[in-house]
């Protein structure tokens, strides 16, 4: 299907000196019905087209009628669709200016209809009627010029009935040049009227262009490769500070920092789950508060134990171990506990706690089926491999949260990384110096990660061979630890009130104990028990629950620290050769290449030359304005 009407335009510019600077726009005539084919939308397009035109308030009316009716007296107004527009839209008709064409078409004895219309005897407008005659298609074909046009013009109108006999003041509304210069005059008179609003719209007209402008991305540099070079210095400053530590909720620390403190929560509950009775009494026994353990947790009540169900990879606290980093409450990582397991507070029922615990006669047992590596040991004493095999259970489980750990951060690098890179190269050229960046710093990043994995994997074989210097902590963690076993197995309530303060016993017993010489601290009074024949299960279990304390603070902060040297902080080292070698910023070409890179798409240059364009025109208008304020 053809098109009969568009919206678009075109534009014929004509320049002279004796012109007025004017723009026309010669829109359809109004239809009021299509024939056999047509589009019936046609008639509802060309009604808002003139519309579009004739509503704009710096805008004049010409209303034009042809000369060339049948009727006897000039069409009915009232009725016509365009003078109705012209109307409704210019009521008091300071804008309209009614324009009578093709004269020589007056069928013989209307002449004076047509001569009343435009003495504004019928129909008047307050700009008055006007007269006009242009030249005929065979003239235009043969090249007639603007000058002969109006000579003839003119002769016509003084030589041709009504005109020649209208009077002086009628005869003004007579021939194209006395109407462009009331049209003139006319839009002046609006102009100034409309001078405020029109130079408010022209300011707001300028900004908007401008901001249009400036959002577009930085044009070509004549110095390609310099450029770059300070694209590529810029990014690299700001990932800089973005690793050494940034204000504000995005930061890559702030991000890394919740999936540490549940990296220490999840290595902690892997605590070995001693409990000092046998398994068939266990159940009848309630765990009381591992109190001295309180301030070493930041403050947190620590249960007897917890339980951690290493099939489903879920923490169940019997130990309600709270996070330690911080005294915060559990929310503020709550999005990635589940990363590591469930650190909600809530307890299983006792068959299911009690199904993961390791009871001091299964300690003990284990032990005896140990007995053939004894050498020359006394009897009550077991060969070290009982521990180490304990050791080796818990140790196994820090794997899994370790690399979960790392695996975060390494997601937390590259989404970081992938915003930096946007906000410096994706303005630039055509989009292939973001991709190349983004490529350069995934190689880059998956370098440093496979450092920090190295270091990881040496850590965790490091920790697999039982052994610290801390001697101090691990033999203090020991008494502690042996002494809180043994006082649960003889009563549990003693067991707490040992490391409860201001407990009237406990001080008594002390007392009583100084004034006989002997000197002694609240964890010493479990040793005045008699001898258990669980001792030597009860030294194991508090052998290996010391040990881990010193092993996990050491390893929860190994751990982070491995991965800020080699993933964070060694993201630096080598990145500016690294993307000064994949961006080929150096040789003979590299400007070339640059120049490449930078070049922006056909469709940015295009609309930055029409901006620009229209920026000057707005700006040749501001100063006309100017002049007409003066």
């Amino acid at each position: 299907n053809e098109t009969s009407f568009s919206k678009n335009y075109i534009s014929l510019e004509i320049s002279g000196r004796d012109l007025a600077d004017l723009s026309f726009v010669d829109l359809p005539g109004l239809i009021a019905s299509v024939g056999q084919g047509g589009n019936v939308q046609d008639i509802e397009l060309v009604k808002d087209l003139v519309v579009s035109y004739i509503e704009k308030p710096s805008c004049l009316i010409l209303l034009t009628v042809a000369c060339e009716s049948s009727f006897r007296s000039p069409p009915d107004f009232e009725n016509q669709g365009a003078h109705h527009l012209a109307k409704q839209f210019d009521p008091e008709g300071a804008r309209t200016v009614g324009v009578l064409t093709k004269p020589d078409r007056i069928p013989r004895g209307e002449e004076e209809s047509w001569a009343r219309l435009l003495r504004n005897e019928r129909e008047p407008l307050a700009n008055n009627w006007y007269c006009v005659r242009q030249p005929s298609s065979d003239m235009v074909k043969q090249g007639i010029k603007w000058g002969e046009a109006r000579r003839l013009e003119e002769e016509y109108f003084s030589r041709t009935q009504p005109w020649r006999s209208l009077n002086s003041l009628h005869k003004t509304f007579l021939g194209t040049g006395n109407l462009t210069e009331r049209l003139s005059v006319i839009l002046a008179e609006l102009i100034a009227k409309r001078l405020p609003e029109i130079q408010k719209d022209l300011y707001e007209a300028l900004q908007q262009t401008e901001k249009e402008i400036s959002d577009l991305p930085p044009e070509p540099s004549s110095n390609p490769l310099g450029e770059m070079l300070k694209v590529v210095d810029e990014f690299k400053k700001e990932l800089a500070q973005r690793i050494e530590g940034t204000p504000g909720e995005d930061g890559i620390l702030q991000n890394i920092r919740p999936h540490t403190a549940t990296f220490r929560r999840s290595i902690r509950a892997t605590a070995p789950k001693f409990m000092p009775w046998e398994r068939r009494d266990a159940h009848r026994h309630t765990p009381p508060q591992i109190t001295f353990l309180l301030n070493e947790e930041e403050g947190n009540i620590k249960k007897f134990q917890d339980y951690e169900d290493e099939e489903e990879g879920n923490t169940e606290t019997f130990q309600d171990y709270e996070d330690e980093d911080d005294g915060s409450d559990d929310n503020a990582v709550d999005d990635t506990s589940k990363t590591y397991g469930r650190d909600d507070g809530q307890s299983a029922d006792g068959a299911s706690e009690l199904a993961n615990v390791v009871c001091v006669d299964e300690v003990l047992q284990r032990a005896e089926m140990r007995v053939q590596s004894r050498t020359r040991e006394l009897p009550d004493h077991y060969p070290f491999v009982v521990q180490k095999m304990y050791i080796a259970e818990f140790v196994q489980n820090w794997r899994k949260p370790t690399f979960h750990l790392f695996d975060a951060i390494y997601h937390i690098l590259k989404t970081d990384i992938s915003k930096v890179v946007h906000r410096h190269f994706a303005r630039i050229g055509r989009g292939g110096a973001k991709q190349s960046v983004l490529m350069i710093m995934h190689e880059h990043l998956d370098k440093a990660a496979t450092r920090s994995r190295e270091r990881l994997d040496w850590l965790l074989q490091l920790e697999s061979s039982p052994a610290t210097f801390n001697t101090h902590y691990y033999f203090d963690y020991k008494n502690k630890f042996l002494a809180f076993y043994k006082a649960c197995r003889h009563n549990e309530n003693a067991a707490q009130k040992i490391w409860t303060t201001k407990q009237k016993g406990v001080n008594e017993a002390i007392a009583a104990l100084s004034a006989i010489g002997i000197h002694v601290q609240p964890v010493d009074l479990p040793k005045l028990l008699p001898s258990d024949p669980m001792d030597p299960a009860l030294n194991v279990m508090a052998s290996v629950r010391a040990y881990f304390q010193v092993a996990y603070k050491r390893f929860v902060d190994e751990v982070p620290n491995a991965i800020d040297t080699e993933a964070v902080r060694g993201l630096i080292n080598g990145l500016d050769q690294a993307l000064r070698d994949g961006l080929q910023l150096t040789g003979a070409d590299a400007r070339d290449r640059c120049a490449t890179m930078l070049q922006e798409p056909p469709s940015i240059a295009t609309k930055r030359q029409e901006l620009n364009v229209k920026l000057e025109r707005l700006k040749d208008a501001r100063i006309e304005l100017m002049r007409l304020s003066v």
